[in-house]
């Protein structure tokens, strides 16, 4: 069986076309304001595509670059003035932060209705009652390429490897409200090959090169690989041994071009969201 390739970065494009043209709908443009402290060379390249990304949505968008030395004081007063900025509807503080820098303190400082990466407790809280405000933007990325290619977690057996605050948790959630039957998987997880060999629907967020091999892939399932990952040779890559799970999957996500592209299209989806809100349009 030749899996059939899950295109996550046509799917993007699609996404974002769509939120252009909500956005063009609006009374204001929708406004991000995006905050780099340091000089994190992966960090960088994250910031500078999120500015192409409100170009291409017809965003207005701002970006801070804040030296290292940055205080916490300072990065508090900046997050609470643009709190306060009518034109700016999204605010993304990019991690990871410096050392000496409390990172939690500076997310729970942003205004919920602005949480556009939806890491703020209130929001986390909404997600996990099944009333978001916000979809977590790689998760959520996932739940579209699923509904774009009519794969349904309801009755399925879905297993998460990875248990983090950005992905894994938030990202076995979603597939709970989508009536998935879901095991979350983690490093102390006993069985963890049998278990992911069990899934229909298989999600790799580990960061760990070559971590899901043939034997853990069911014949006839979806995966998805969400990691970002270097191999020796300094080639992108994910979790899943691609060419060994394409064998028996029926539907897979490359790395690059799956899962990536979706995570900064609904960052996109998630700052429209957040303009209708603030300005009072359904």
């Amino acid at each position: 069986m030749a899996a059939t390739l899950i295109d996550g970065k046509a799917l993007a494009a699609k996404l974002k076309q769509n939120v252009r043209e909500s956005a063009e709908a609006l009374p204001r443009k929708p406004g991000l304001a995006v905050i780099l402290v340091g000089d994190d060379p992966a960090s960088r390249v994250y910031v500078t595509s999120k500015r192409k990304d409100c170009e291409e949505c017809g965003f207005y968008s701002e970006e801070y670059a804040l030296p290292a030395e940055t205080t916490q004081k300072q990065l508090l007063d900046l997050v609470n003035e643009l709190n306060g900025r009518e034109d700016i509807d999204g605010i993304l503080v990019q991690l990871p932060l410096p050392k000496g820098l409390d990172e939690r303190e500076v997310l729970l400082a942003i205004n919920p209705a602005k949480d556009v990466d939806c890491f703020h407790p209130y929001n986390v809280g909404q997600l996990t009652i099944g009333t978001p405000v916000f979809q977590p933007c790689t998760p959520g990325g996932v739940m579209e390429m699923l509904r774009e290619y009519g794969i349904d977690p309801a009755g399925k057996r879905c297993v998460v490897l990875g248990r983090s605050n950005i992905v894994g948790k938030p990202m076995a959630l979603l597939l709970l409200h989508a009536h998935g039957t879901v095991v979350l998987c983690h490093s102390k997880t006993p069985d963890l090959k049998e278990l992911a060999a069990s899934a229909d629907i298989l999600v790799s967020a580990v960061g760990k090169t070559g971590l899901v091999t043939a034997g853990m892939v069911k014949e006839g399932s979806v995966v998805i690989d969400v990691a970002m990952n270097r191999n020796e040779a300094g080639k992108l890559c994910g979790d899943v041994c691609f060419e060994e799970a394409a064998a028996k999957a029926s539907y897979i996500t490359p790395v690059p071009g799956g899962v990536g592209p979706m995570t900064r299209a609904m960052l996109m989806k998630n700052t429209l969201t957040a303009a209708k809100l603030h300005q009072g349009v359904e």
